[in-house]
């Protein structure tokens, strides 16, 4: 980038690629969005890549939008990476500790989240994040970080997130071909939430839910990390293929509907009953997840939903019903500058992205804790990069 001041986020989903340019005045320490881009996706299901020559098209499309407004090329951006191979399980390791006066080090704390590791299943897949929950120290739980305490044997409890190896490298070729070079690929779900939460949300706990045209993402968070997160197949999509069958009309007559339009000579109750039961599906995966975890009912800062589905009357009613837990729709106003509003909540896994360097934000993005552990598996994505650039 000829500004080294701006940071490029990019959000390849199933049905639109968005850009967000981040400029940060170092004098003032303020951000401000300079340019967005918006393209429909080609080459995209179920936020997996089936075509990487097409991805690469839109993305150079979007970027091209950006680059009129910006006056200079862009080389370089964060980009997220989703769907439902992205996934993440936890995994406990221990280790003796290493000193002759038993004090906990850096190298202790590396080799207990290797042993976790280890223990994982990672047939076909690459981890992308590696996150700490948690460690006990001869077997007492340590609150805050153990480096420096002293002890015989150090636990760890670990989230890692993975994603399937070939989307990673397809993800990777799309952007080489599209000649722009990726400083790190993140989560969506973490990055969407390192624009929209705050940190008094993610410690008290809450669920962020992204009702995306074909996706439903679940990212659970609590101490300030996340927690776990679930991607399920069902979609938003499946609500208008609901209402057409439904009522027997056009899916653009349906997508209408759903977002509000007129229903016509329609009763409303069946209309209504064909959304609720729909949504009814949805809620119940974000019910079974929390029980899993054993969270249900119990995230003081509630639900918050986003993505393009989470604009369908009566969410938050049904949600709180359903759930019994606050709920809200996340704001679709939230902007960093006049000029370049966000459109809707659609936008803030981009905003995220461009917002990952902001270190003094409340939203700050969860990677940075990780230390040695987080730069090896950024390295990953360097490496494979390289190998692949033309």
């Amino acid at each position: 980038m000829a500004k080294n001041n701006i940071t490029i986020g990019i959000d390849i989903g199933t049905h639109t690629t968005r850009l967000v340019a981040v400029e940060h005045n170092k004098e003032t320490n303020n951000f401000e969005i300079i340019a967005t881009g918006q393209t429909p996706t080609s080459g995209m299901r179920l936020g997996y890549i089936t075509n990487t020559d097409q991805v690469a098209e839109t993305i150079k499309s979007c970027v091209a939008q950006a680059e009129k407004t910006i006056g200079t090329k862009i080389k370089q951006a964060y980009v997220s990476i989703g769907g439902i191979s992205l996934s993440s399980s936890i995994a406990i390791g221990a280790v003796i500790i290493s000193k002759a006066d038993q004090e906990v080090t850096k190298l202790d704390i590396t080799k207990a989240i290797t042993d976790s590791e280890e223990n994982l299943d990672l047939t076909n897949k690459k981890i992308i994040d590696i996150i700490p929950l948690g460690y006990k120290l001869d077997g007492k739980e340590v609150h805050g970080r153990p480096e420096g305490m002293y002890g015989a044997r150090l636990e760890v409890r670990t989230l890692f997130v993975t994603c399937l190896k070939q989307n990673i490298e397809d993800l990777v070729t799309a952007f080489a071909l599209a000649k722009i070079n990726i400083l790190d690929i993140v989560p969506s779900p973490i990055a969407t939430a390192n624009a929209i939460l705050s940190k008094t949300q993610k410690t008290a706990g809450c669920a962020l839910v992204n009702i995306g045209s074909e996706t439903v993402s679940i990212a659970v968070f609590e101490n300030n990390l996340l927690l776990s997160m679930q991607i399920s197949s069902v979609g938003s999509m499946d609500i208008t293929k609901d209402i057409a069958i439904g009522l027997r009309i056009t899916l653009e007559e349906a997508e209408s509907i759903k977002q509000g339009g007129l229903a016509g000579d329609f009763p409303k109750k069946k209309v209504d009953e064909i959304i609720e039961a729909r949504l009814g599906d949805i809620l119940e995966l974000v019910n079974n997840h929390l029980k899993r975890i054993r969270r249900s009912e119990l995230l003081p800062a509630g639900i918050i939903f986003i993505g393009g589905g989470s604009h369908i009357n009566r969410i938050e009613e049904l949600s709180k019903s359903f759930l019994k837990l606050p709920s809200r729709v996340g704001p679709s106003d939230k902007s960093l500058s006049s000029k370049f509003k966000m459109r809707d909540n659609t936008w803030y896994t981009a905003l995220g992205l461009a917002l990952i360097n902001n270190e003094g934000s409340e939203s700050n993005t969860i990677n940075t804790s990780l230390g040695d552990n987080f730069k090896q598996v950024k390295g990953l994505f360097k490496s494979l990069f390289s190998q692949l650039l033309p």
